[in-house]
């Protein structure tokens, strides 16, 4: 397995107009990421990827085509959850047996699971897979907090090595990071990544690092080093360009960015808004001109 510290693009997905993937483009994004942003690593099959508006055939592609591409040139954590926990399991072994160096899936979520039925969930996977897991926390998104003596009942599976952590409780994160400091964790909201590595982190994973991951390096090394001011300056700027893509749309105007590098970043999937307006692809420019 390789090592799983550093940066790692949740990576974006290239779909043509009538929402098919566009494999093409998802080989131009994976290339992108590795021989232009420098990542560590590819994040696939997460939110960035619109991968739960895709059939399970669809996000089995997705992982295909990832890994033929990256080959192994980069780590790659294949992102298998869902609600449907027979089919992350089928997701699960289907990235191990293509060669992923770990799993992760997100918390269960709509319905209002106990934390015993979430460990079940993740126990289950990793019983059915053989494979490392990481735990994927996005209350804001999926409604589950889950608070620092769970994570250490989920800890006691050998096989969870930490988690990717997209939540602004920064308490929590200290707490985590002291209470269980073999544990690995990622950090999730690019905006709030150098108090994040300041805390301790142990690596980040990000949409915007897809065509903003050399900044994401910079604000990773710096503060890693103690260099907080040097570091909050690249921060000020990420956050410029970031305030910018969230405003004008986040997929579409990352995609929008990536087709003036010249990769074909397509379309989104409905029922997001497939295409970006004149407005928006006027912004895009403008955020390219300025900050890439």
């Amino acid at each position: 397995m390789k090592d799983l510290k550093g940066i790692f693009s949740a990576l974006l997905i290239s779909y043509n107009e009538d929402g098919s993937i566009n494999e093409k483009g998802v080989r131009q994004i994976v290339r992108h990421n590795i021989d232009k942003m420098k990542v560590d690593g590819l994040y696939v099959g997460g939110s960035t990827g619109e991968n739960f508006m895709l059939s399970t055939a669809e996000k089995k592609e997705i992982f295909r085509i990832a890994k033929d591409e990256a080959k192994d040139d980069v780590a790659l954590i294949a992102q298998v959850g869902s609600v449907n926990l027979h089919e992350a399991v089928e997701l699960g072994k289907y990235a191990t047996e293509l060669g992923y160096d770990c799993l992760s899936a997100v918390t269960p979520f709509y319905y209002k699971f106990s934390f015993a039925e979430i460990k079940h969930y993740y126990d289950t996977i990793i019983a059915q897979t053989g494979s490392n897991m990481i735990v994927y926390s996005i209350p804001f998104l999926t409604g589950v907090n889950i608070g620092v003596e769970q994570f250490g009942e989920l800890y006691k599976n050998p096989k969870i090595l930490g988690v990717k952590f997209t939540a602004g409780d920064f308490y929590l994160l200290e707490r985590l990071k002291k209470a269980y400091p073999t544990h690995l964790i990622w950090a999730g909201f690019d905006e709030m990544m150098l108090p994040a590595v300041a805390l301790g982190v142990d690596g980040a994973i990000g949409s915007t690092f897809n065509v903003n991951g050399l900044r994401a390096r910079q604000i990773f090394d710096l503060t890693k080093a103690g260099k907080l001011e040097e570091a909050l300056k690249v921060q000020h700027v990420t956050n410029d360009l970031i305030e910018g893509i969230l405003a004008n749309g986040l997929y579409l105007t990352i995609k929008e960015l990536l087709k003036l590098e010249g990769v074909d970043a397509g379309y989104c999937r409905e029922p997001m808004t497939a295409k970006a307006t004149d407005q928006q692809l006027t912004v895009a420019k403008a955020l390219k001109a300025k900050y890439l």
